[in-house]
């Protein structure tokens, strides 16, 4: 039996802010189970909703030293199957009582230090010694450092392989080298510029990424782009030198959660044999809940996003009066920096029967959404992978991207010449190339339906099932322990 565990911060359907969840969550249930165990570890946070919490059984306990400011604290080890797959939760009250995963900073790179050496503490009291741990972003990076270095000398851990998995290079967990040291444990000697320091502070991915067996990231074009200066956030010399050891597998999504024709939250089902009498029925009642005129002609343009500056919003600022013209409705769901909600609010007030925005995150008019609307824009600065587009083509929604990350890797260009392709795409980030693309989009939507219909039912024959990807991780996976397959 191959076994592997994986290590993350969030994972569905405990908890989730974005889509490292549904990575965790959906990818080890596409194993087969003959020849693979796959477990998954997460903090037991207390805002896990009660129902899972209350059936979550106890393990075991022990008391763990971290560095000289983590010392003998409690960590207690729970555990819960969720449709054949074990989970175990990380227990302690002084760090894990929250009602988000994440907060102040500095706390958080504690919890998390803390967090990273228990996974590894409690392995050997769960009876559990996986061959490779795949770690997912900077929450986990210490994980490859403590197990090449403290637990090296346990014969548990001899030959056990990790994997560093870049979700958003952006996010790190950076901060100074003397805090580092104290909560970690770790000799000065670690905190050299070939190892965990970085700009004279300490980061505890760049950790995970020189101490990993194998990096990967969510796109083929972000392993290349997060290589170069412009995307690569400080680390592209590391990256770069590490590059034979690294690649990108594109995230999948679930498609029996989303899938149009069985959707319960939809107004109307439908699939890629009835979508052209079907899916307007959405956009009709959307339209009509969200106080919108209601015309079946109108090109609606669908937006799902956290409302950052890397998502591109201020093209969408620069740009916007000009979309959303008399044929045009514009449907925003998402939170994120007041500059942005205030931007798409004040929009919403000026133009109440074109504009709709939804500043919160609610999945039930997100799947709505997408199935009503015609188009979905992504203008992203840059995007590691972006599931948004991926769930459009699933439901029949043609998605318009900047080519960055994995839009560019999912997202082909349409040709009216060809009649090839299954989206619009732009290549520099510039307000008023994304403005031309989305009037061309509109011509094609207007002046072409056949072809866009068409365009519509190329998207919709996709498959980023987790299945493809599964497939590129065994491979990884059988490599890197040199199994036979």
């Amino acid at each position: 039996m191959k076994k592997i565990l994986f290590a993350a911060s969030e994972c569905v359907p405990f908890i989730k802010t974005g889509g490292l969840a549904d990575v965790c969550g959906a990818l080890p249930k596409e194993f087969d189970r003959e020849y693979w165990d796959i477990r998954v570890v997460i903090p037991n946070y207390s805002c896990i909703p009660e129902y899972f919490r209350n059936q979550f059984e106890y393990v075991t306990h022990f008391y763990m030293n971290a560095g000289p400011y983590i010392q003998n604290k409690y960590v207690g080890v729970l555990k819960y199957v969720w449709e054949g797959v074990t989970f175990y939760f990380i227990d302690n009250q002084e760090y894990f009582n929250c009602f988000s995963p994440y907060g102040d900073i500095k706390f958080d790179i504690e919890k998390f230090c803390f967090y990273d050496k228990a996974v590894l503490s409690m392995l050997p009291l769960i009876g559990f010694q996986p061959d490779i741990i795949h770690c997912h972003d900077w929450e986990t990076g210490l994980i490859p450092v403590y197990l090449k270095n403290e637990f090296q000398g346990d014969m548990f851990f001899w030959g056990m392989k990790s994997v560093m998995t870049i979700h958003n290079l952006k996010f790190q967990g950076v901060w100074d080298i003397k805090t580092m040291q104290g909560l970690t444990g770790f000799p000065k000697e670690m905190f050299t510029a070939d190892k965990l320091e970085y700009k004279k502070d300490a980061n505890m991915l760049k950790g995970g990424l020189v101490y990993a067996d194998y990096i990967t990231t969510v796109s083929d074009t972000y392993a290349q782009e997060i290589q170069t200066e412009y995307y690569g956030e400080g680390l592209n010399g590391l990256l770069s030198a590490r590059h034979f050891d690294m690649q990108g597998i594109v995230n999948g999504i679930d498609y029996i959660s989303y899938d149009p024709n069985t959707d319960e939250k939809l107004y109307c089902n439908y699939n890629k044999e009835n979508f052209r009498k079907k899916k307007v029925t959405n956009k009709l009642r959307l339209q009509e809940d969200l106080g919108l005129t209601v015309d079946k002609h109108k090109y609606m343009v669908g937006l799902v996003s956290r409302l950052t500056d890397q998502k591109g919003l201020d093209l969408i600022n620069y740009v916007i009066e000009r979309i959303v013209d008399e044929f045009t409705q514009l449907v925003v769901i998402g939170t994120g920096d007041d500059q942005y909600e205030n931007m798409f609010r004040y929009y919403a007030w000026k133009y109440p029967d074109k504009v709709s925005a939804n500043i919160c995150y609610n999945d039930d008019l997100a799947r709505k959404l997408y199935a009503a609307a015609d188009a979905f824009l992504m203008p992203s600065r840059f995007e590691p992978c972006g599931l948004t587009q991926l769930i459009s083509f699933r439901y029949g929604t043609v998605p318009i991207v900047r080519e960055t990350g994995g839009l560019k890797d999912t997202v082909i260009p349409f040709n009216e010449y060809e009649n090839t392709g299954d989206g619009f795409s732009f290549q520099n980030y510039n307000g008023e190339e994304m403005l031309s693309v989305i009037n061309y989009s509109k011509h094609i939507f207007f002046d072409r339906k056949k072809q866009w219909n068409q365009m519509v039912d190329r998207g919709m024959e996709k498959d980023f099932s987790w299945r493809s990807s599964k497939a590129r991780y065994e491979v990884l996976y059988n490599y890197l322990k040199g199994w036979e397959v």
